[in-house]
């Protein structure tokens, strides 16, 4: 069992990016952060050993966001997304780009589950297709298509194009 302190240390800056992609919010990710590793500690006991330690960090912290998201319950305004066309190669400059990842993220917010988890987990998490495979109890080639379609789905949304 990993010490509880090299835990924090070994992967405090890997959840805190994770939480600073899906918030936009520097502050709040450091909060959820610590919150994060607040809830781990408290039930270390459960970890089953099933997942990396990375994973399951990432899991607890997901799960704050999105209750402290559904607690929020922030209605985002759609601006105009069609100023913005990408083709797939600029696609991560766009996300780069902190105004175009807002908008990025008010199309990602429309998108189904599991669409919007993958696609988050795979770009602002920075999960491997493993690993978020592991999350959902499904293949990698799952996670890959799954991301793949999402990416499509946006993608199409950004061009203005119907789904």
């Amino acid at each position: 069992m990993e010490d509880s302190e090299n835990l924090f240390e070994k992967y405090y800056e890997d959840v805190f990016r994770f939480l600073r992609g899906l918030t936009l919010d520097e502050h709040l990710a450091d909060e959820l952060t610590q919150e994060t590793f607040y809830r781990a500690l408290k039930s270390i006991d459960t970890y089953r050993g099933e997942s990396e330690w990375r994973v399951w960090l990432c899991s607890i912290a997901k799960n704050l966001y999105f209750t402290y998201y559904k607690k929020q319950k922030r209605l985002v305004p759609m601006d105009d997304c069609n100023e913005f066309l990408p083709d797939e190669k600029h696609f991560t400059e766009i996300i780069a780009d902190r105004e175009m990842a807002l908008n990025l993220h008010r199309l990602l917010h429309d998108l189904r589950d599991p669409y919007k988890e993958i696609f988050s987990l795979r770009v602002f998490g920075e999960l491997s297709f493993k690993e978020i495979a592991t999350l959902f109890g499904k293949s990698e080639h799952w996670a890959c298509v799954t991301y793949h379609r999402a990416k499509e789905m946006i993608i199409s949304k950004m061009r203005g194009e119907s789904l």
